[in-house]
């Protein structure tokens, strides 16, 4: 059962950027989001990313993203019409104003996750990892810890499907509609989920460790990340971006 975070091999533009350009595009997008107040920005910004899954030979894995996320942001937006009580009333005691700062804070939830998840969909973490130590100078230990997490996501996701497709196969209702039915018989999941969440915690410190792990150094990869013209051009793009959320 494939996550849909796990690296999605590929030659195109944005396979082949530097893994810090990439981190630079995501960010800059999450910069652009944050001043853009306007509608037509941040749907723009969202579609930017999407166009670049699509681009990227991932276009299926990216609206899956985005529907993953998408039930979130109706979350976020349903809770901000509740919470928010300012503004002209329009059914109830739903009003303009909680209506407007819903839709910002859906939009915005929405564009702020997926330019990092497609970042880490187009990157392989070993590189990422590598990258930042050489790159930023970030110390080893922490870009391995930063990118050993995300990596287990996948992994957990996996064990996590694993363990439903078993007990579905013995009866237990796991495909059930009703999302109150599903999130209880997921509840005595967790404890076998978090013991061996620690167990492969433990193993992986400790294969990390008879590696040499406290002796790794800046000059200990043999890969080098230079920057190419098209990394170059992506930062000029990156900045351009970023201009576009301040202007709108």
């Amino acid at each position: 059962m494939a996550s849909i975070i796990d690296y999605a091999p590929g030659d195109s533009l944005f396979h082949r950027l530097n893994p810090i350009t990439k981190v630079a595009f995501a960010i800059s997008v999450c910069m652009a989001t944050f001043f853009a107040n306007g509608y037509v920005m941040l749907v723009g910004l969202l579609a930017l990313v999407c166009a670049v899954g699509v681009y990227a030979g991932i276009g299926r894995k990216t609206f899956s993203m985005l529907g993953a996320f998408t039930v979130l942001a109706l979350f976020m937006f349903v809770l901000q019409v509740i919470i928010v009580r300012d503004g002209t009333p329009v059914v109830a005691f739903v009003t303009d104003r909680g209506i407007d700062t819903g839709a910002h804070v859906a939009l915005r939830l929405l564009t702020f996750a997926m330019p990092l998840m497609l970042m880490l969909t187009l990157t392989p973490l070993t590189d990422l990892a590598n990258a930042c130590v050489s790159v930023l100078h970030i110390p080893y230990r922490y870009a391995f810890t930063i990118t050993t997490a995300l990596r287990f996501v996948p992994i957990f996701s996996r064990s996590m499907g694993e363990i439903m497709e078993a007990q579905t196969a013995r009866g237990v209702e796991y495909d059930s509609k009703n999302p109150f039915t599903r999130l209880k018989l997921m509840l005595p999941m967790a404890a076998p989920l978090l013991i061996s969440s620690v167990s492969k915690a433990d193993d992986t410190a400790l294969a990390a460790e008879e590696r040499g792990f406290y002796l790794r150094t800046r000059e200990s990869s043999y890969r080098t990340y230079p920057f190419k013209g098209r990394d170059v051009a992506m930062f000029v793009l990156c900045v351009g971006v970023i201009a576009m959320g301040v202007a709108f």
